[in-house]
Parts: C-alpha cells; sequence; structure tokens
C-alpha cells in the first residue's frame, strides 16, 4: 500500500508546488483571509461593549478536592 501523504522531506519550498497543489495553497490563505475579514466586520458591527452587565462578586475559596 502506498502512502500518498506529504512528508516534510518531500516538500521542499512552495516555489517547487505545480498545478492543483498551488491551486489548493492559494485557495486555504484566500479563505483564511475572508473568513478573517467577516469576523472583524461582525466584530466591529456588533462589538460595542456599551450594553455589559457588571457583575460584583468575587470567588472567595475554590473548592478542591
Amino acid at each position: 500500500m502506498q502512502n500518498n501523504e506529504p512528508t516534510l522531506n518531500s516538500i521542499d519550498d512552495y516555489d517547487t508546488l505545480k498545478g492543483s497543489k498551488k491551486k489548493v495553497v492559494w485557495a486555504v490563505i484566500v479563505s483564511g483571509l475572508i473568513i478573517g475579514s467577516i469576523f472583524v466586520a461582525a466584530k466591529m458591527f456588533y462589538g460595542s461593549t456599551e450594553d455589559t452587565i457588571v457583575v460584583n462578586e468575587s470567588i472567595g475559596k475554590i473548592p478542591v478536592k
């Protein structure tokens, strides 16, 4: 049975990637940027903390088993 998984020895550099492997790398990078920008936009739109509830209670002792 042949193992087709990449190893650190077989992946030397991004420049050696060709075809679909290079497209997959770009797809992962672009999707990460898109998802990150969605989170930033949501934080900017919904992220106001003007309506937070202040809690004045503190934990005195945490029971340990």
